[in-house]
């Protein structure tokens, strides 16, 4: 015989590591039952898009590091191509394939992330999955050293190109992590993706009907899981996604298990488009000769998008004609991402709801920029 109980709101963070950064969920439950959520924002505002009204258009590049710190590279890419509409320029073509390179790398380093913290909340013993994860990212990062100089906030592209070509001893590294990798990757597939545990604390939750997520403006893994194939590579393709083949992970039941599957799977979609760009790749300039200080004509509008790991990632420019952006808009697919926070949440329970956050994948950076 159920047990009535009187309703009992509690407060989830915003110190709590499971809220994925400074983010507090006001959570209201009967029992154990979730009947109510609010999420509360804005413990982390930077200010970053009037920050960037204040710099000219080179400098706002190390801002972008900051939005997502776990796709750096991604940020940069969004940016850089909305500054090259503003300006109309183009890179040149070796620029647009190491562009497409790094940011595949980034993606895979991003989703081993995601797909480790989710692990870890539901429970995996000792964290070995998430080390699993971490193994393989560090390699990763390896290689944004070599680029760059820098591990996390890379500060790697440019408006017009990248800062420097890659040195002769980052292909050979390339090279050994693409033997090393998959097998990392089809280990840790071999962990997680048939256990039992993992299958019955993720199917079936918090599904997230597809005309839900379309109405909620949700993008990326969490769309894509819910099963409608919108990918901005192939949509609208960007730097050399147009001259590279690959596939657009779909899910069916939208649940947590789904937006876990897609993750690895477009980890594996990602090995191939890097495969592909080290084949196609051809001697070349790495970026556009352009003033130091970069100047638009008055007037001017750009909008410039990618696909970024979590989803549609966009940066809004308006010129007057001076050395920095007059207006600049963010789209971050972390924020418009949680907008479904109530329907993944009621009706659930309190562990349950510690996963399908997780699921989401969220960076609070982009979310209070």
């Amino acid at each position: 015989m159920p047990f009535r109980t009187e309703p009992m709101t509690v407060n989830i963070g915003p110190q709590h590591p499971s809220t994925h950064g400074v983010f507090r969920l006001r959570v209201t439950f009967d029992g154990e039952v979730i009947t109510e959520v609010e999420p509360v924002f804005g413990y982390l505002h930077r200010g970053t898009e009037k920050l960037a009204e204040e710099r000219n258009y080179v400098q706002v590049v190390t801002l972008t590091d900051r939005l997502d710190y776990v796709s750096s590279m991604t940020n940069n890419q969004a940016y850089c191509i909305a500054v090259e509409k503003l300006l109309g320029v183009t890179p040149p073509l070796r620029a647009k394939y190491l562009r497409t390179l790094v940011a595949e790398l980034q993606r895979i380093a991003s989703h081993l992330i995601g797909v480790g913290f989710f692990l870890q909340e539901l429970g995996t013993f000792g964290g070995t999955p998430l080390m699993y994860c971490f193994r393989s990212r560090e390699r990763i990062l390896d290689l944004f050293e070599m680029l760059c100089g820098a591990r996390i906030t890379v500060s790697y592209l440019r408006p017009g190109g990248v800062f420097s070509d890659a040195p002769a001893d980052f292909w050979p590294a390339l090279d050994a992590f693409m033997q090393v990798f998959p097998g990392e990757l089809a280990e840790l597939e071999q962990l997680v993706l048939e256990n039992e545990i993992l299958m019955v604390r993720t199917r079936g939750v918090s599904p997230l009907p597809l005309d839900v997520a379309v109405n909620c403006s949700v993008s990326g893994p969490v769309l894509r899981a819910s099963g409608l194939a919108w990918d901005w590579r192939k949509e609208d393709p960007y730097d050399a996604y147009d001259q590279v083949r690959f596939e657009v992970p779909v899910g069916t039941n939208g649940d947590n298990y789904d937006r876990l599957w897609v993750r690895m799977q477009e980890v594996h979609q990602s090995l191939s488009i890097v495969r592909q760009c080290v084949a196609q790749i051809e001697p070349g300039p790495v970026r556009l000769d352009l003033p130091l200080v970069l100047r638009a004509e008055a007037g001017v509008e750009a909008y410039g998008r990618i696909e970024s790991p979590r989803g549609e990632l966009g940066f809004y420019l308006v010129s007057d004609g001076g050395i920095s952006p007059y207006r600049c808009k963010i789209r971050s697919p972390s924020l418009l991402n949680l907008t479904v926070t109530e329907h993944l949440l009621v009706g659930w329970k309190l562990a349950d709801m510690i996963v399908s956050l997780g699921s989401v994948d969220i960076n609070m950076g982009e979310v209070d920029r």
